[in-house]
């Protein structure tokens, strides 16, 4: 997608950041991918032998570039993890690839970051209980369903109640919201629930599914919040994880609107946001 390219000339075009804060993630290993995803599955992928129907639930064909792509873009989420621990948060430009099963890729997600991540930081005992916020627009079913009864992992997803996939995982904390929902009560129930679960959670470590596809002007998401409110949104989070001393890693998920640039700019407001947060 060209907003991969686009984001970080525009970061840097405007000063937001350097090109000295940009780092280039290192590939996964197959041994730390099998943490969540299946060896068959992986098998496909690495043999770039997936059958048609396989391809079509993912919504592209497949190739070994692609997969590639996804080791590298998860390797990315990853290393955000250590400069996080680091730093206080690290952002992908790419990832939030939340769709992905152990088994299968779905609705554009070949491998699943963030639960890789999370893997791989739990077995080494790196982190000890994580707390994924999902506010993209779709339910981040691939986190839900590989998560689903392990204490370590919170997931908790607000999306959209009607809006992709028909068929939704249980998360730990699942808010579904009504088509049309606006900046007004999105902002209230995002602060109405999210400071509890830092509380109750207690995470050493946040990932953070920023998807801008909640924005009036997506294709696809059918909300109604202005990209005002989603800076308020990404403002408010970090705020969160600030106020309880728990760094953060931000992947910046979907995003579908008419125009390209206001794509670019949504997700620019989250490098923004995070700037003026933390720096």
């Amino acid at each position: 997608m060209e907003k991969y390219d686009l984001l970080p000339e525009q970061l840097m075009y405007e000063g937001t950041v350097t090109r000295d804060n940009f780092f280039e993630p290192k590939t996964l290993s197959k041994s730390q991918v099998l943490l969540t995803h299946r060896p068959d599955y992986f098998s496909k992928l690495e043999n770039n032998n997936l059958s048609p129907k396989e391809q079509r639930r993912i919504g592209f064909p497949m190739s070994e570039r692609l997969f590639r792509r996804g080791l590298v873009i998860s390797g990315g989420t990853l290393d955000c993890a250590f400069f996080a621990m680091k730093y206080g948060i690290a952002m992908n430009i790419a990832g939030g690839t939340h769709h992905a099963y152990p088994d299968r890729g779905e609705g554009f997600c070949v491998l699943n970051d963030i639960a890789i991540a999370s893997g791989v930081l739990l077995d080494k005992g790196i982190v000890k209980k994580v707390l994924i916020v999902d506010l993209d627009v779709h339910q981040g079913n691939g986190n839900a369903f590989i998560f689903f009864g392990d204490p370590r992992v919170f997931t908790f997803s607000m999306h959209g109640e009607r809006n992709y996939p028909l068929r939704k995982e249980k998360s730990d904390l699942d808010i579904g919201l009504p088509d049309g929902t606006s900046d007004r009560d999105y902002l209230r129930i995002l602060k109405n629930k999210l400071p509890a679960l830092f509380d109750e959670v207690q995470p050493d470590l946040v990932f953070y599914q920023a998807g801008v596809d909640i924005l009036e002007s997506d294709k696809l998401g059918r909300l109604k919040v202005s990209k005002a409110g989603v800076l308020k949104r990404d403002e408010f989070v970090f705020e969160c994880c600030k106020k309880n001393d728990i760094p953060v890693v931000v992947s910046m998920g979907g995003g579908y609107p008419h125009r390209l640039h206001d794509l670019i700019d949504a997700h620019a407001n989250t490098y923004r946001a995070a700037v003026s947060a933390y720096f």
